[in-house]
């Protein structure tokens, strides 16, 4: 597999009077930049993926270099009509230990790390008969596409932790005063035609440099989580986010944002389709998100709509239309410039529901062309299609010099009998009805900011308390969005509830049964207000707090 690598060599010159030649930076009126630009004499490529590698070393082998090459790519140039020459040739040392050790050799770093403004160092290569090397061409073995193969042992992964490449990339790096680096294909067209105009640039070779250094760190911190794979909370946790797109601004107008993505991860939004409408922004990702989660655990077909990260309208029902209506009706105040989230394909009748009223952004698996049609009459309206978010990751908050890490919060599903851990503490029971709709109630509350009370008739939230600093404030709410549909439904709190203040202010108002986590010092007393008012309450064992 070591043999798939190539090193090319790039000869032109000879070190004599090369020193004179490159000269010095000075200020260039016709570019507008205050350096010259550096003449490629000799480059060092080596490439695991050799797309592109031809056609770039047929383009500088047209600026006169003679290109030195090993292993499969050597062949691959061959067969592509490229003369080359052995890497052994120039480094006078055959390659070892199967394909280990090949480029881990003096001449070759001698020649990368020279400081050409270094007389002593330009004639220790003299004495030494090594030529400097102006750009290194590197990529590397594919460590992270190893890992994701289901095929591979830990030996096969191992065997693609890169030793030479990075080595290469970051001597380049360092030297990137005198020195070009590429890691990338889509690089290549632009250095050659720098080449070709006669030389790099140092603004150039600076960005090549960073990006070189993030490739390098992205790699290294690929590795460090295959060797946590196992352990939940690792002790060290690099981060390697590439900005994907510009946002018009953050959360306020003032407040520049960017969406990055984490090397190694695929989130829903990175395939996602958006088939209309205008660019999503950071307000719209944010919320969009919290509702497709919400939709992701609903049972199909379900329907969340989204406002400021908490849903102010969620249902079930047996088609996403009427599901969609039941949503709507929660809060439709609130609900105007929503996100809708839809865990099931769209068709017309939905879309044309939906389409009715302003939302922001409807997202769902797939789309009819019926709705398709309906939607591309609003054009400003972002219709995305993407797959359920992943559940198992880690769920990060910054804070000033560091990270807040945690597993991210999983929730039951909606629908079903009741849970094994879950216990009626109540003397009446909740009837079969009431046990789905507590269900679902609890699966809202567990995606609603704390703290958090949702109360729903059926399998429709009718009333959404989200964020307030007291749960009896919570329930209040929850019943003023619900009015008289408070009557014969139930209600679900993320957290016990610390007095019987807030059972009881939900039993004046109609709700017939309760789910909460339990646990307070005072589950007597809310337990006794249960009984009193024959309110069914339920203990889930397990709280979902959401800050």
């Amino acid at each position: 597999m070591h043999s798939a690598r190539v090193f090319c060599v790039l000869r032109a010159v000879e070190l004599s009077g090369l020193h004179d030649e490159i000269g010095t930076f000075s200020t260039s009126n016709d570019t507008g930049t205050n350096m010259t630009r550096i003449p490629v004499r000799q480059a060092l490529i080596s490439v695991f993926d050799k797309t592109g590698v031809v056609e770039l070393a047929q383009q500088l082998a047209v600026e006169g270099v003679t290109i030195v090459s090993s292993g499969g790519t050597a062949s691959h140039l061959r067969a592509a009509g490229v003369v080359v020459v052995d890497v052994a040739d120039v480094t006078g040392a055959d390659e070892m230990l199967d394909g280990r050790v090949k480029t881990l050799h003096p001449t070759i770093h001698g020649a990368i790390l020279a400081n050409r403004s270094v007389q002593s160092h330009l004639e220790e290569l003299t004495d030494r008969g090594i030529s400097p090397i102006d750009l290194v061409v590197v990529n590397l073995y594919p460590f992270e596409a190893t890992v994701a193969d289901p095929e591979s042992t830990p030996a096969d992964i191992i065997e693609k932790i890169d030793i030479g490449g990075p080595t290469m990339i970051r001597a380049a790096a360092k030297n990137h005063a005198h020195v070009a680096v590429v890691t990338s294909p889509t690089d290549y067209r632009g250095i050659a035609e720098a080449i070709a105009q006669g030389g790099t640039l140092l603004e150039e070779r600076r960005e090549l440099a960073r990006k070189a250094f993030a490739h390098t760190a992205a790699y290294d911190a690929a590795i460090l989580r295959w060797f946590d794979r196992d352990d939940q909370l690792p002790t060290s946790l690099p981060l390697a986010l590439e900005r994907v797109d510009s946002l018009r601004y953050g959360e306020n107008p003032h407040q520049p944002a960017a969406i990055y993505s984490e090397r190694g991860a695929s989130g829903w939004w990175h395939d996602a389709v958006i088939h209309q409408g205008k660019a999503m922004s950071f307000n719209n990702y944010a919320d969009t998100e919290a509702a497709w989660r919400l939709a992701a655990d609903l049972a199909a077909p379900g329907v969340v709509i989204m406002k400021h990260m908490n849903a102010c309208g969620a249902a079930e029902a047996s088609t996403p239309a009427d599901a969609f209506g039941a949503a709507w009706e929660c809060d439709p105040v609130s609900a105007f410039g929503g996100i809708v989230a839809v865990n099931v394909e769209v068709d017309e009748s939905t879309a044309d529901s939906i389409a009715r009223n302003f939302v922001e952004v409807v997202i769902a698996p797939a789309l009819t062309e019926g709705a398709a049609d309906v939607f591309a009459a609003k054009k400003n309206l972002r219709v995305v299609t993407a797959r359920f978010p992943d559940i198992g990751d880690l769920d990060m908050r910054r804070v000033e010099g560091g990270m807040l890490v945690q597993r991210r919060d999983v929730v039951a599903t909606s629908g079903g009998a009741m849970p094994a851990d879950w216990r009626v503490v109540s003397e009446r029971p909740p009837t079969d009805d009431e046990m789905a709709a507590l269900r679902f109630a609890w699966t809202v509350a567990a995606h609603t900011k704390s703290n958090a009370v949702v109360i729903a008739n059926g399998l429709a939230a009718v009333g959404v308390g989200a964020g307030d600093q007291s749960r009896v404030g919570a329930a209040e709410r929850a019943i003023v969005k619900a009015r008289e549909r408070a009557i014969g439904s139930v209600a679900a709190s993320d957290a016990f509830f610390p007095f019987r203040d807030g059972l009881d202010v939900l039993a004046a108002a109609g709700v017939r049964a309760v789910v909460e986590p339990g646990g307070s010092k005072r589950d007597d007393e809310v337990i006794a207000a249960a009984n009193e008012r024959g309110v069914s309450l339920v203990f889930t064992n397990q709280r979902h707090f959401r800050h």
